[in-house]
C-alpha cells in the first residue's frame, strides 16, 4: 500500500476512473508503450495482504489473472500466497534467481485524495510498497498499476480496514482485464523470453494529468 503523492511521477502516468467507458482500451495503448522491444521475461507481483480489505487489492488481482491461466507472464501474489511487506525481499530475490531479464509490473492499492477514490494508474518506473503505513520496503517494478482505494489522511491503517471490499473487487477486475490484454499481445518460443507482437502504426492519443 502507498500514497498517490509523488507530484514528479504523477506527471508521468496516466490516471482514469475504473468507470470510464473505454478505460482497457486507453490503458492498454498506454501500458503497451511501456514495454521492452527486446525479449524479457514478464512478471507481474501483485502487493498486498488479505488480512486488510484496502490492501486486498494485489492479491485479488493476482487470484483473477491466475485463473485466465496468462500464456506468457509469471503472476507472484495472490489471495491464498499473498507478496506482502514480511515477504516482499524474499520474492524479489526468487525473481533474480529464477528468471532471465525479468520486466516487472508491479499492482498495489494506494490512498490519495477523495475526489480520486476509483482511479487506476499506469505509469513508468518502481511501487514504492508500504509507504501509507510508513514502513520501509525496497522499490519493486518497472512500470507501476496502482489503484487509489480510499483517502488519504490521518490513521490510515484504520481507513484500509474500512475499505469497500466490492470497489476494491472492481477495481482488481479491471486490473487483471487490462494485464490478460498485455498477455494476449505478447508472443513467445520455446528458446526466448516473450515480446511484443508487431503493433499497428496508429495509437490512440491519451490524455494524461
Amino acid at each position: 500500500m502507498n500514497v498517490n503523492n509523488n507530484k514528479q511521477k504523477r506527471k508521468r502516468q496516466l490516471q482514469l476512473s475504473y468507470t470510464h467507458g473505454n478505460l482497457l482500451s486507453i490503458m492498454s495503448s498506454q501500458l503497451i508503450t511501456l514495454m521492452p522491444t527486446l525479449p524479457r521475461e514478464y512478471i507481474i507481483v501483485c502487493i498486498g495482504t488479505d488480512r486488510s480489505t484496502g490492501d486486498s487489492l494485489g492479491p485479488i488481482v493476482g487470484t483473477l489473472l491466475s485463473k485466465r491461466k496468462p500464456k506468457h507472464i509469471t503472476v507472484y501474489g495472490s489471495l491464498h500466497n499473498p507478496v506482502h511487506a514480511q515477504n516482499l525481499p524474499r520474492y524479489l530475490n526468487i525473481i533474480k534467481g529464477s528468471h532471465q531479464t525479468p520486466y516487472i509490473i508491479a499492482v498495489d492499492a494506494c490512498l490519495g485524495e477523495r475526489n480520486a477514490i476509483g482511479d487506476i494508474m499506469i505509469g513508468p518506473g518502481p511501487l514504492f510498497p508500504g509507504q501509507a503505513l510508513n514502513k520501509q520496503l525496497p522499490p519493486v517494478g518497472d512500470v507501476y498499476i496502482k489503484a487509489i482505494v480510499n483517502q488519504a489522511g490521518f490513521k490510515q491503517s484504520e481507513v484500509l480496514q474500512n475499505t469497500r471490499l466490492s470497489l476494491v473487487f472492481d477495481l482488481a477486475t479491471c486490473i487483471a482485464s487490462l494485464l490478460d490484454q498485455l498477455d494476449n499481445h505478447l508472443i513467445h518460443s520455446v528458446s526466448t523470453p516473450a515480446r511484443l507482437k508487431k503493433q499497428p502504426e496508429h495509437i490512440d492519443t491519451l490524455t494524461y494529468l
